[in-house]
């Protein structure tokens, strides 16, 4: 008998674990939602379509987001490369768009989205072309990873003036609260 409850025992420490949901952290420790983002053009992981790169018309894809947490103040979207320019022997992450005090209330972005689309007081930072908006990828060799990554912030940043990646997430620095993201692949023909 004894042998049977220790094996109940075991059983239900193990369902227990299994089954328990472990909150996620911002990167600066405190507790954060589980945020979820998405894109009806590719799948996580899956290849970005031809249309959201230089091989096509080079707009951006249709992002979408929830479980924002309800502390946020606004919201950053980085979209970087860290495969550049060759996976097999990466030297840099190349940055491909830079949004920041995206409103928390917003849901995502349309497929394409202009300047002057974008959602209120949203400002813009600059890519690794040295401009504004969306690049899309272009890489020289290989296959790459393209990781789009949305922060929610427990304030809204000042005007920064076209920042690049490197001053965006200076001053980002201990205002993340939650965090995500969504990876697409994409290879040249």
């Amino acid at each position: 008998m004894k042998a049977i409850n220790r094996a109940v025992s075991i059983c239900s420490i193990f369902l227990a674990c299994c089954f328990y949901t472990i909150p996620t952290f911002s990167a600066e420790g405190g507790q954060s939602m589980t945020i979820t983002l998405k894109s009806p053009d590719f799948t996580h992981q899956g290849e970005i379509p031809k249309q959201y790169t230089c091989d096509g018309a080079d707009v951006s894809p249709a992002l979408t987001w929830s479980d924002i947490p309800q502390s946020a103040k606004s919201l950053v979207l980085i979209v970087d490369d860290p495969d550049a320019p060759d996976p097999a022997a990466p030297k840099m992450t190349w940055v491909h768009w830079v949004l920041y005090n995206i409103p928390p209330t917003a849901s995502g972005l349309p497929q394409g989205i202009t300047p002057s689309d974008l959602p209120p007081n949203t400002l813009q930072g600059k890519n690794d072309w040295k401009r504004t908006g969306y690049g899309g990828p272009c890489p020289p060799k290989g296959r790459h990873r393209y990781f789009h990554k949305l922060y929610a912030l427990d304030t809204e940043l000042p005007d920064l003036h076209w920042p690049d990646k490197a001053q965006l997430e200076k001053a980002m620095a201990g205002h993340i609260i939650g965090q995500t993201e969504l990876i697409g692949t994409y290879q040249r023909p």
